[in-house]
């Protein structure tokens, strides 16, 4: 994802949410950190412009939001409402769950994360392999070649049409020494 220009102060105080995490926060970060959920990888307190996302996940474009007391207010359901808008013009899905949800039933909300984030997965994109003979070295042309590649590839093709090849005139290296075969 290309990085948004955040603030310090947005920085900082993502930073100090991270040490100072309510007990749901703590509990549900259990679960996300370290890729433990179906492989997603979660950040915490991250900073997205002039908000910071509880729970993001870039891979599947998913924020996961935990909601205290301090949410039943209507003053603060609108502004919720403000910064999900926002999220959501980003290309994220916003799933918000209370405190009580999860400190109760963090299996269901762990369900529910993956349910939404495995409906959201980006599918790699396929390579596409080259065809045969393509990539290889002597279908480049010269032109496309540094002067340094060039006389590479001139050296390894004389090396390996003049490589005299005998039997009785191997060299073995035994302990770090040279031994040649009696003649």
């Amino acid at each position: 994802m290309p990085h948004s220009v955040v603030r310090d102060r947005q920085r900082h105080r993502a930073k100090s949410l991270r040490r100072t995490m309510t007990r749901a926060e703590t509990l549900l970060w259990r679960h996300l950190k370290a890729n433990r959920l179906e492989g997603i990888g979660f950040r915490r307190q991250a900073p997205m412009k002039n908000y910071i996302a509880d729970f993001i996940s870039h891979s599947t474009r998913l924020i996961v939001e935990l909601d205290g007391e301090s949410h039943d207010f209507v003053s603060r359901q609108s502004a919720d409402k403000a910064r999900d808008a926002w999220f959501e013009s980003q290309g994220y899905l916003v799933l918000r769950f209370t405190n009580d949800e999860v400190l109760r039933n963090l299996r269901g909300v762990a369900q529910a994360i993956i349910e939404a984030a495995n409906s959201r997965r980006i599918a790699p994109p396929s390579l596409s392999l080259p065809t045969r003979g393509e990539g290889t070295l002597k279908r480049r042309t010269e032109q496309e070649l540094s002067m340094r590649e060039v006389k590479h590839a001139r050296w390894r093709q004389r090396q390996h049409n003049t490589r005299p090849y005998s039997k009785t005139r191997t060299t073995s290296f035994i302990a770090g020494r040279k031994i040649r075969p009696r003649v």
